[in-house]
């Protein structure tokens, strides 16, 4: 069975590349359906083809430019801070504000030869 032809997984964690791009583009053509815009209007909002918007909806993928100017033309921006979130604690902050724990020292018994 080809992956394009697998059946959708039951757990997001374990979906496939094709059926995330699936799901995406059936979450794009919901959003543009709701904005109550045709393939054609939103290609011109976006400036990309009608074709890059079929692929995009149908799954077919996309380029990452596209998807930018899609959501940007639906006013959707928010999905991608969803991708890349701006962190909140900084890692290095936390290294910083940790306490150092003094090395211990190891005692050896000494072997008398």
């Amino acid at each position: 069975m080809a992956i394009s032809e697998q059946q959708p997984s039951s757990r997001v964690a374990d979906a496939t590349t094709d059926e995330w791009e699936q799901r995406v583009g059936e979450q794009v053509r919901a959003l543009r359906l709701d904005r109550g815009h045709d393939q054609a209007t939103l290609g011109g909002l976006a400036d990309v083809s009608v074709t890059s918007i079929k692929n995009l909806e149908n799954g077919r993928g996309s380029s990452l430019r596209t998807i930018v100017r899609v959501l940007r033309a639906l006013d959707a921006t928010d999905w991608l801070d969803t991708l890349a979130p701006t962190p909140t604690v900084s890692p290095i902050d936390l290294l910083r504000g940790a306490e150092a724990v003094p090395r211990r020292r190891v005692s050896r018994s000494r072997s008398d030869d």
